[in-house]
């Protein structure tokens, strides 16, 4: 039996049962064959368990050398959801998408890490058993969390910081959940109701077949144990000394945008937050040639402004 389903810890996420777990794996492929071509799969060890990685890209063989792009993804699911961007952003640069254990992928969960310290130690861990020593880190939803997370704690091999409508500016509120609760109930709606209801919950994954099926399976086929993440501090914001880009929805529901479009260039020296309208909580799949580009000139200024290592 697989070890991700062989142990059962309270701490420690984990699969339901085998067959729903390869269900889950077989929609996933889908949207995977949906994005760019992954040019390789790799497992590397950390503290807190197996980490599932794919790289992607570039074209052109001259650009491997550049500052490659890693990708931290949403809560409960995978690098799936980067489908939207992978063909963008891989272009012309290296791109490794991290499947974070303790959610719904193939990364293997055996120790908690759902704690700030450990969540630094662990994605420190990861990059360095991948060999990269400077990165550009995007970060969606709770992957917008840990990235603002590492640029706090361990910010040593970051070149920039990208977070797309991310947790850790503001405390997880009650329509958050309600909003997450209604879009998955959502998904089970006849199709002809599903475009109307993606505009009115700004959930694009309605109108996307394969990921409806993919964020179905994978509700009924994982079980996450980690609580939500607690709001990082304004000292701890202050402390943030890396290029730091946040991309809100106008319609999220996570954070409250205009607040945080004052707030975050006012506590981190430096940092740029804008808002995309006519979208919620997922900006980069609902206009993804957008979001891509604007992320690709934040990473190009970057690397201009700031081409060596980020003090400790």
């Amino acid at each position: 039996m697989p070890e991700n389903t062989a142990r059962v810890r309270r701490d420690v996420g984990r699969y339901v049962n085998d067959t729903l777990r390869d269900r889950y794996f077989a929609a996933e492929d889908v949207l995977h064959a949906m994005g760019a071509p992954i040019r390789s799969e790799t497992d590397v060890e950390t503290t807190f368990g197996t980490t599932h990685v794919y790289r992607y890209g570039p074209a052109d063989p001259a650009a491997e050398s550049r500052t490659p792009i890693v990708l931290i993804h949403g809560a409960a699911y995978s690098s799936a959801m980067w489908f939207p961007n992978t063909p963008g952003l891989s272009l012309d640069r290296p791109v490794y998408a991290l499947d974070t254990p303790g959610d719904a992928n193939r990364s293997i969960h055996r120790e908690p890490m759902w704690q700030p310290e450990r969540a630094a130690q662990w994605m420190d861990e990861a990059l360095d058993a991948l060999g990269l020593d400077r990165v550009h880190l995007v970060g969606s939803s709770y992957g917008g969390w840990l990235v603002l997370n590492q640029a706090h704690r361990r910010p040593e091999r970051l070149a920039s910081v990208t977070a797309l409508d991310p947790g850790g500016l503001e405390k997880v509120g009650l329509r958050f959940f309600v909003w997450i609760f209604i879009s998955l109930f959502a998904t089970f709606a006849p199709k002809a109701l599903r475009p109307r209801l993606a505009q009115w919950l700004d959930q694009p994954v309605l109108a996307i077949p394969e990921m409806r099926k993919w964020i179905q399976l994978g509700a009924r086929a994982y079980r996450i144990r980690r609580p939500a993440p607690l709001p990082l501090s304004e000292d701890a914001l202050r402390s943030i000394r890396t290029p730091l880009y946040v991309i809100m929805g106008k319609h999220s529901l996570l954070v409250h945008p205009k607040r945080q479009l004052e707030r975050v260039p006012r506590l981190v020296a430096g940092a740029r937050a804008e808002i995309i309208t006519a979208t919620g909580h997922g900006p980069q799949i609902d206009h993804p040639d957008v979001v891509n580009a604007r992320m690709l000139s934040f990473m190009e200024e970057a690397d201009s402004l700031d081409p060596a290592p980020a003090d400790a």
